[in-house]
């Protein structure tokens, strides 16, 4: 399964839904749109992990470049819908101790806006 990605941006936070496989063929996609996004000048980053079925090393990698961009833009990155097998892989790599993962876009949208009040 191909990985697909839409993209919405509102109040100055993007949200990123990715559905399908991240993988070594797939990620360098992601890559890209992540750090288009995060030097956009975007104050918040959500990437949506709902649809996601499998992600590789990487996916993790993808992510983290554009957690590390996202500090020197003051653009910060959260995670949200990571369940099943992706929970347990983010859980085996600790990478659930590196990212804010919430459950939903929303939780993420409030806490995107509260680190960004607390930062003004």
């Amino acid at each position: 399964m191909a990985m697909e990605i839409t993209q919405d941006v509102e109040g100055g936070i993007a949200t990123l839904a990715v559905s399908g496989r991240i993988d070594s063929t797939t990620a360098g996609n992601l890559q890209e749109r992540l750090t288009e996004l995060v030097s956009s000048g975007s104050r918040g980053l959500i990437v949506d992990l709902r649809q996601v079925g499998y992600i590789s090393s990487a996916g993790f990698r993808a992510l983290l470049i554009a957690a590390q961009l996202g500090e020197g833009t003051h653009c910060s990155l959260t995670l949200c819908g990571v369940t099943g097998e992706v929970r347990r892989m983010f859980e085996m790599g600790a990478f659930d101790q590196v990212f804010t993962i919430l459950a939903t876009r929303e939780e993420c949208a409030s806490h995107l806006a509260a680190a960004s009040a607390g930062a003004a």
